[in-house]
């Protein structure tokens, strides 16, 4: 099994959701890039203050899914449950 990368946006509805995408990503950022099997992890601001575009990268399945199931409990998650993704998975 190789490399799992997941890319796509993520997209606010509301300048709450933002203001809790500006939040809480800082401490997301850092507690994802210090997991075992993250290769690269960017969740990054566009043009449209309540988008971000995000790119990770792991290096197998099974590290994708730990990162899964650490961030569904975390303040990133329950912080960002509502919001939109439009994301896409390879190498599942």
């Amino acid at each position: 099994m190789g490399i799992v990368s997941l890319t796509g946006r993520l997209i606010c509805s509301s300048q709450s959701q933002a203001d809790s995408v500006n939040q809480l990503l800082p401490a997301h950022v850092q507690l994802t890039t210090a997991e075992a099997g993250c290769l690269s992890f960017q969740v990054t601001p566009t043009k449209d203050p309540w988008i971000w575009n995000v790119a990770e990268e792991f290096t197998d399945p099974s590290a994708f899914e730990a990162h899964q199931l650490r961030v569904r409990d975390s303040a990133w998650g329950q912080g960002t449950a509502g919001i939109k993704r439009e994301y896409r998975v390879e190498g599942l």
